[in-house]
């Protein structure tokens, strides 16, 4: 679904510039230009993201919405990409304490995908939210940009809280870039016998941190 947007709302930030994210200055393959809707200082704000299936099951999403709430209700900012799932469902339990959450997007801010996601979209920047992307206007949301936003995703956050992956995910994808990028990664366990639970599992028996309860979490 395609918006119209005032381009004078619309803040771009350029890799040199003062008020470019601390944090992904020094990432490897670092956005040379961001563009920005909302509340550009939660790009350096303390934060964490939280990632998983777009296919999620229920217990995935309940958690998702549980930590992001709990987290965002001690001021901690909330970062997803704003995809079906687990992305959408951290979103949401952010806005619900209206706590801080910032929206990476594969395309360009005028289009939002996916567009059952509109509403959300508006209550992102209405709770003084963000909403980012290194992609101009009018820009689609082409199959490869997701894996590359992935890097933007770990780069801004202080840890990663993966909730529900598959063995072979973009979520896994992120993990590896938090991984590079020296970041805390975090994992709900799950079902032994659920798709969904078996990247998270493993990611815990590799060393990730378990995650039962909102004091888990070293931020």
């Amino acid at each position: 679904m395609q918006i119209n947007l005032k381009k004078d709302k619309i803040k771009t930030i350029i890799l040199g510039d003062e008020n470019y994210p601390e944090k992904l200055k020094y990432i490897y393959g670092n956005p040379q230009r961001l563009y920005v809707l909302g509340n550009e200082k939660l790009l350096n704000e303390k934060s964490i993201a939280i990632i998983g299936c777009r296919e999620a099951t229920r217990y995935g999403l309940e958690n998702a919405y549980k930590f992001a709430y709990e987290l965002a209700k001690r001021g901690i900012c909330i970062i997803s990409g704003f995809a079906r799932g687990i992305d959408t469902y951290a979103h949401k339990g952010a806005v619900a304490v209206k706590g801080k959450t910032i929206a990476v997007l594969g395309c360009g801010l005028d289009i939002v995908y996916p567009s059952e996601n509109i509403e959300l979209y508006k209550q992102i920047i209405v709770n003084n939210g963000a909403i980012i992307t290194e992609y101009p206007i009018g820009i689609k949301p082409e199959k490869h940009h997701f894996p590359t936003r992935n890097r933007i995703i770990s780069g801004l956050s202080d840890g990663v809280l993966v909730v529900e992956a598959k063995k072979r995910s973009g979520t896994m994808i992120t993990v590896e870039h938090a991984l590079e990028q020296g970041k805390n990664v975090y994992a709900i366990p799950g079902n032994i016998t659920s798709d969904n639970s078996y990247g998270t599992n493993e990611l815990i028996k590799e060393g990730a941190i378990p995650v039962t309860n909102i004091e888990d979490f070293e931020i």
